[in-house]
């Protein structure tokens, strides 16, 4: 009798190592060919899909094609599919609840991927935040700003804000604020900014350069200064352009005023006149008039 146990025994052990065994070749052969396909599909869609969209279909066909011979491997072990489905849709259900942030941000990575609002590579702006989206992912976008930094944000905060694309297209326009005395004449102010532009390397004549006045202020005539560029040279002529204007209202003798505060008695009396004296014996006294003489 014992010798007929330990041989079951023995059988049963045996059948159990062949069965893992199996497992694991199925298994290892299901990753492999996973990788493969990856690859394969890669290859097949590189200049169709664009970087974003095609990272997503190559992890989708690597858990699609391992998911099958995971499921074929559990089977050797003796797993019943329909346990395992069981067990996973309980799950599922649990973690749904337990989840609902990360399945809020799965579905607005979705429609992030399927809009296509930005991709990777562009430059976005979100709230106080500018930088190069260095990933979008089905919970959140990566962002590296220009300072080196990693910044994570959410898909649901994305879908919710206003982003600004600001490489979304291939041409940007640099506005200048710029403010001139109300002495100057304005056409010669606009023909000085319209030459310092035209001598910019960076310029574009088509669309050409707009400048227009948007106000009067307190202190001088405010112009809007709008110039085109390529959005890849956009900082560089934003830079050299300000200097350049500055070193133009130099020599042409153009002022940019600073805010000037004129103190009067009231009504229509002359401005008031200060003196600086050195001692209280040589300075001057108020006249009669209130004016400092």
């Amino acid at each position: 009798m014992n010798d007929i146990w330990t041989g079951f025994v023995e059988m049963l052990t045996y059948e159990r190592m062949m069965a893992l065994i199996r497992a694991l070749v199925v298994i290892v052969a299901g990753y492999t060919l996973a990788k493969l396909a990856c690859l394969g599909v890669k290859r097949l869609m590189k200049n169709r899909l664009g970087i974003q969209r095609l990272r997503i279909l190559h992890r989708s066909v690597f858990i699609i094609v391992f998911l099958l011979f995971l499921v074929s491997g559990l089977r050797e072990l003796g797993f019943k599919l329909g346990v395992v489905l069981g067990a996973a849709g309980v799950l599922s259900v649990a973690l749904g609840f337990a989840a609902q942030t990360s399945v809020s941000n799965l579905i607005s990575g979705l429609f992030l991927i399927s809009e296509q609002p930005f991709s990777v590579g562009d430059t976005i702006q979100v709230g106080d935040i500018i930088g190069e989206v260095y990933a979008i992912d089905l919970l959140a976008t990566k962002i590296r700003t220009f300072d080196n930094l990693y910044v994570r944000i959410p898909n649901e905060t994305l879908v919710k804000s206003n982003v600004m694309t600001l490489t979304k297209f291939p041409q940007r326009r640099v506005d200048i604020r710029i403010g001139v005395a109300y002495k100057e004449d304005i056409e010669i102010v606009r023909q000085i900014l319209f030459e310092v532009a035209s001598n910019n390397p960076q310029y574009l004549d088509d669309p050409p350069p707009v400048c227009n006045v948007v106000g009067f202020g307190d202190s001088s005539i405010n112009l809007l200064f709008g110039v085109w560029v390529e959005t890849a040279d956009f900082q560089a002529l934003k830079n050299s352009i300000q200097v350049e204007i500055k070193s133009a209202f130099d020599s042409k003798g153009i002022e940019i005023p600073f805010p000037h505060i004129t103190l009067s008695p009231g009504g229509a009396a002359e401005p008031l006149h200060f003196f600086m004296a050195a001692d209280d014996t040589t300075a001057p006294q108020p006249s009669s008039e209130g004016l400092v003489s």
